[in-house]
C-alpha cells in the first residue's frame, strides 16, 4: 500500500542525531561509488526566478527521486523558496512505497549534512557561531549544529536587517553586520539568496570552518576568492564543478568530498581553515525519506 506523509508527520519522525548519522553514512556510500545518482536535471523556467529540478538516486537499500521547485523570487514573501515531493520505491521490485512532502526533508537533511561535516572539521572547542542569512536554513543549522558543538555566542546577519533582528529576538542571538558576525567566529554558515559574495576571506579567523549553503547556480557567488583559497570540501565533485559558481568562478581546488572524509579515504585536515560547499544530493533526500518511512510505518503498525 502506498503511504502518504505530510510535513507535520515528517517533523515528528526525524530526530537530529539519527539524521546526522544517516547523512554521514549516505555520503560515505556515495563517495565510495555505492550509489547510482546522475547529476540533477534542472529546468530553467525563468532565469534567476523559477526552476524545476528532478533528483533520482538508488542506494543498496533505497530507491527514489525528489521533484523540487526552486523559486528565489519567493524570498520576499511567505512562500518558501524550495518546495518538493519525494517518492520512494522498493529497490528489489520497483513497487511504490511512499510519497511525502519534501520541503522539510530538504531543509533538515541540508543542515544535518553540515552538522556531520562540522563535527569532523571544526575545532572541538568551537563556541562562536556566525549565521549569514536568517531564513529556514539559518534556523535549521542553528538547531543541527547545536548537536555537535556547544555555542555560547551566536551572531546573525541578513541582507534584510529587519529579518536579522526578528531572528535574533526569536532565538536569543545577536544581530549585527556581516563582518562583525564573522570576525572571531569558529563556525560560519552562509545561507543567503545572494548572487555576489557576502563572505570575505579576510574576515575569517585561522582555523575557522565555513558551511556554504546558497549560490546553487554556476554564475552565483556567496564566497569571495579569498574564502575559496582555503581547503575546499564538497558533497560531490561532479556537481560542484557544474553547479557551484563559488567553485567554478574562483577556479578553486577541491580537497575532498565529504564522503571521502567520512569513509576515511581522505584525512580530516587539522587546524586548517575549511570550507564545505553544499549543493545537496538526491541520496540525502532518499535516505532521509527512507528514515521517515521506517519510523512512521512502525508507528502506524
Amino acid at each position: 500500500m502506498l503511504m502518504c506523509f505530510e510535513e507535520m508527520e515528517i517533523r515528528a519522525a526525524l530526530d537530529w542525531r539519527e539524521l546526522i548519522a544517516a547523512m554521514e553514512k549516505a555520503l560515505a556510500e556515495f563517495s565510495a561509488g555505492r550509489v547510482i545518482q546522475p547529476l540533477r536535471s534542472i529546468v530553467t523556467i525563468e532565469e534567476e526566478s523559477r526552476y524545476l529540478g528532478l533528483m533520482p538516486a538508488v542506494t543498496p537499500e533505497a530507491m527514489g527521486l525528489k521533484a523540487v521547485t526552486f523559486y528565489p523570487s519567493n524570498a520576499s514573501s511567505a512562500i518558501p523558496t524550495h518546495m518538493a515531493v519525494v517518492l520512494l520505491f522498493r529497490p528489489d521490485t520497483g513497487e511504490p512505497l511512499a510519497i511525502m512532502d519534501g520541503r522539510l526533508i530538504t531543509e533538515m537533511r541540508t543542515a544535518a549534512v553540515s552538522a556531520a561535516v562540522t563535527n569532523r572539521l571544526a575545532s572541538p572547542d568551537s563556541h562562536v557561531l556566525a549565521l549569514l542569512g536568517s531564513g529556514v536554513q539559518a534556523r535549521s543549522h542553528l538547531e543541527a549544529l547545536a548537536q555537535v558543538r556547544k555555542f555560547d555566542d551566536v551572531r546573525v546577519w541578513s541582507q534584510t536587517p529587519e529579518n536579522a533582528r526578528r531572528f535574533a529576538e526569536q532565538y536569543g542571538v545577536r544581530a549585527t553586520d556581516a563582518e562583525s558576525a564573522v570576525r572571531g567566529a569558529d563556525v560560519v554558515v552562509v545561507a543567503t539568496t545572494a548572487r555576489q559574495p557576502v563572505l570575505r576571506g579576510a574576515w575569517l579567523k585561522p582555523g575557522a570552518h565555513v558551511n556554504a549553503i546558497g549560490a546553487p547556480r554556476p554564475t552565483w557567488r556567496e564566497l569571495d576568492d579569498h574564502v575559496m583559497a582555503n581547503m575546499i570540501i564538497v558533497d560531490s565533485r561532479e556537481a560542484a564543478l557544474k553547479e557551484s559558481g563559488d567553485v567554478i568562478l574562483s577556479k578553486a581546488s577541491i580537497y575532498a568530498e565529504a564522503g571521502e572524509i567520512f569513509a576515511g579515504i581522505k584525512p580530516s585536515p587539522a587546524s586548517k581553515t575549511t570550507v564545505f560547499k553544499s549543493l545537496g544530493l538526491a541520496v540525502e533526500d532518499i535516505v532521509a525519506a527512507k528514515l521517515v518511512t521506517e519510523r512512521l510505518a512502525a508507528k502506524h503498525g
